[in-house]
C-alpha cells in the first residue's frame, strides 16, 4: 500500500490519500462481510476473493478465524505475479 501510494503521490498527493482510504475503508468491510467479495477469477477458490478499489484489486483470503489481506495489486497485473503467497 506504501509503494502504491507514493507512486500515485508523485503526481497527485490528494488522489493518493483518498485511494489509502477507500483500500482501508474496503478492508475494514471485508472484515465484516467476507463473502462481499468476488471469487477470483483465475484462482477459483472460494476462499481466496476479491474487491476492487479504483483501478486495485484488494486480494484476500478467507480462514476460519481471519480474514487475510494477500495483495493489493493493481488491475492489469496478472495474479501470478503473486507467487505462493495465494494458496
Amino acid at each position: 500500500m506504501e509503494d502504491i501510494t507514493a507512486f500515485i503521490a508523485r503526481d497527485s498527493p490528494s488522489y493518493a490519500r483518498a485511494v489509502a482510504r477507500k483500500v482501508l475503508a474496503t478492508t475494514r468491510s471485508i472484515q465484516q462481510f467476507p463473502d462481499i467479495g468476488r471469487v477470483v477469477p483465475e484462482l477459483n477458490n472460494q476462499s481466496v476473493r476479491e474487491r476492487f478499489v479504483y483501478s486495485y484489486r484488494v486480494i484476500y483470503k478467507i480462514e476460519p478465524k481471519r480474514v487475510l489481506v494477500v495483495a493489493i495489486l493493481h488491475g492489469k497485473r496478472l495474479i501470478g505475479e503473486l507467487g505462493d503467497r495465494v494458496p
